[in-house]
């Protein structure tokens, strides 16, 4: 029996038996269950009125602003899952790393790891240092009833990335030249990351999200080999930490296509799937016994409705013969996109995979 056929502690029954965990587990569903990668936030005028003149980061650390945040998208959308607003370095801020999210830019690090004393920036998470997250969730697992609440946190490899580019890059060059060129702090680097992102997901899940997502986002950028030496080992190590509670684990990343198999060999009870590789065969690069999520290419939603309906077809034909599907896009909702294109396309998945 795996870990998520044994919910833990506090899971409320209800959200236990929701769509999209069951879809998570490999059971059953009325219907597929929808939700979207940043659908909390750009897209939505809401969403930019109550964001008005805060920061970023600032705004991560204001429960009642990430409870209105995390909520408008269920509100608007009627998705079968909210997940958490916050941004993916939180947790390296939290313990004091020198770190800004510019507009426009992304994170961008102040000092970037490049030699092992430079480690000394990053000390252990405490629910102290995130007292903020423990308080929204409260406030969000009450307000969303039997809705379940998707945590997330940033996976070790994108997390290390960002601290050693010092912000977003194309390439990876410093990334790269590190892993390679001194194994052993990349590893001890991707160590203390991957306990950092524990910790990060342990208070999210005792706080009561019912799942939790790990965003590799940048990990695309990696050989298969590379990622099963380099990177596997820490991503394992997050997934085995939060095993004992029992709810589902989900793996994504974009341009993940040659590493899917080994994305949910890391230990992934759920895995994403961007739109480059169809449903059906990324269930066969993955393997039995997990399920998928996935997979319409943003852009879509830019079409015409008819247009968007028979891509998002495509994409649940796709899925007929999985295991488990959660229905999302192949990546984020874009900061342009017409909010009520979500609507419909959650509307009609509802309404064409109805059993």
């Amino acid at each position: 029996m795996s870990a998520i056929d044994r919910p833990k502690g506090q899971q409320p029954t209800a959200t236990y038996d929701s769509t999209f965990l069951k879809a998570c587990r490999r059971e059953p569903v009325p219907h597929t269950p929808v939700w979207f990668m940043r659908q909390a936030g750009r897209s939505l005028p809401e969403y930019l009125k109550v964001r008005e003149g805060i920061p970023m980061l600032e705004s991560c650390t204001r429960p009642e602003l990430v409870t209105e945040i995390t909520l408008q998208p269920v509100r608007r959308h009627n998705v079968d899952a909210a997940i958490y607003f916050s941004d993916i370095v939180v947790p390296l801020k939290a313990i004091g790393v020198d770190l800004d999210i510019k507009p426009g830019v992304g994170p961008v690090v102040e000092k970037p790891i490049r030699s092992r004393a430079d480690l000394a920036q990053l000390r252990d998470l405490t629910p102290d240092d995130v007292s903020y997250v423990t308080e929204a969730i409260g406030m969000l697992t009450s307000e969303l009833g039997p809705k379940p609440l998707i945590g997330f946190a940033g996976a070790p490899f994108t997390l290390a990335s960002y601290l050693v580019e010092g912000g977003p890059s194309r390439n990876h060059e410093h990334t790269k030249a590190l892993m390679y060129g001194d194994p052993q702090l990349w590893a001890d680097l991707l160590d203390r990351l991957a306990d950092i992102t524990a910790a990060f997901l342990r208070v999210q899940i005792e706080a009561g999200a019912s799942a939790v997502q790990l965003f590799d986002s940048w990990v695309g950028a990696l050989a298969p080999a590379d990622y099963r030496r380099s990177v596997m080992p820490a991503s394992t190590k997050v997934f085995k930490a939060v095993e004992e509670y029992g709810v589902p684990r989900i793996h994504f990343g974009v341009g993940t296509g040659e590493l899917l198999g080994l994305m949910g060999e890391a230990g992934a009870d759920v895995v994403g799937v961007d739109w480059r590789v169809p449903l059906d065969e990324a269930a066969r690069r993955v393997g039995p016994g997990k399920a998928l999520q996935g997979n319409l290419d943003p852009a879509v939603l830019f079409a015409p409705t008819e247009a968007v309906e028979e891509k998002t077809q495509e994409v649940l034909d796709a899925a007929a013969g999985l295991e488990g599907h959660v229905f999302n896009l192949g990546h984020g909702v874009l900061p342009s996109m017409d909010p009520d294109s979500l609507t419909r396309l959650v509307e009609y998945v509802h309404a064409r995979t109805a059993r």
